[in-house]
């Protein structure tokens, strides 16, 4: 099955991977396409960076004193449950304990208030987690550029509503302090087409419009003297990364 035909299973594939719902033999199907396949590699190393940057802008919430009283209510419910089970265990005939329908009646309270807090997080986590989907840039354009050994080493994303390409580093590499990276648009039957010069930074964002993507297969990245070479002259060093441009909306 080419799986990168169907760009809705793809993309809910590649978010249970990022999530880390994706389990067992899918899990491994799915790795085994993602390295044979690039639009299956970028789409779920497109999940990876948008669930870390959730996690890196999440702020931190003091929890209210009335969890850390529903968390005792239920270790202290789970620590009578254990021991009732204990006794039982122990005597020949079961018989129940004075005060035995307390100690129940406070073990189902404490489930009941532990499966009320697990519903509430469950929820306030599903709003968040909308909202912050919400406002996270579209993705139109997505390419993830390799080196001839096909590690990749660059992912490259385009947002529409921004005309801005984002570019994020996967590798190590940096260039020495007299040459610059140089990101290239490859059109069919055309010469190259400078987009940008990179900076030093792990990420780099390249004002851009969907005109200047559209019918445009590949992208490349060359190493030039510091601060790049004009557009017309085309690259004039080695090309370290290259790879196709997907158009897609995830």
């Amino acid at each position: 099955m080419n799986i990168a035909a169907h760009s809705e299973l793809l993309d809910l594939l590649a978010a249970s991977y990022a999530l880390g719902t994706l389990r067992g033999g899918a899990r491994r199907r799915f790795e085994t396409m993602a390295r044979e396949q690039a639009p299956v590699r970028a789409a779920a190393l497109m999940w990876q960076n948008r669930l870390a940057g959730m996690a890196e802008l999440q702020p931190s919430v003091v929890p209210d004193a009335a969890v850390w009283t529903r968390i005792r209510n239920v270790i202290e419910a789970e620590r009578e449950s254990e021991a009732i089970a204990r006794q039982r265990a122990a005597a020949p005939a079961p018989s129940a304990p004075a005060g035995g329908w307390l100690r129940s009646l406070a073990l189902w309270r404490g489930a009941s208030l532990a499966g009320a807090l697990a519903t509430i997080i469950a929820v306030v986590a599903g709003l968040d987690l909308q909202r912050q989907l919400q406002t996270t840039p579209a993705v139109q354009y997505v390419a993830v550029l390799a080196d001839d050994k096909a590690t990749a080493s660059m992912l490259v994303t385009f947002d529409p509503k921004r005309n801005q390409l984002v570019l994020q580093r996967l590798g190590s590499y940096q260039p020495g302090a007299d040459k610059s990276l140089q990101l290239w648009a490859l059109p069919p039957g055309g010469a190259p087409r400078s987009l940008g010069v990179l900076g030093d930074g792990p990420a780099l964002k390249l004002t851009a419009t969907e005109a200047n993507l559209r019918a445009i297969p590949a992208l490349a990245i060359s190493l030039e003297p510091r601060g790049g070479v004009p557009s017309e002259r085309g690259p004039t060093g080695p090309v370290l990364f290259h790879g196709p441009l997907i158009e897609k909306t995830l």
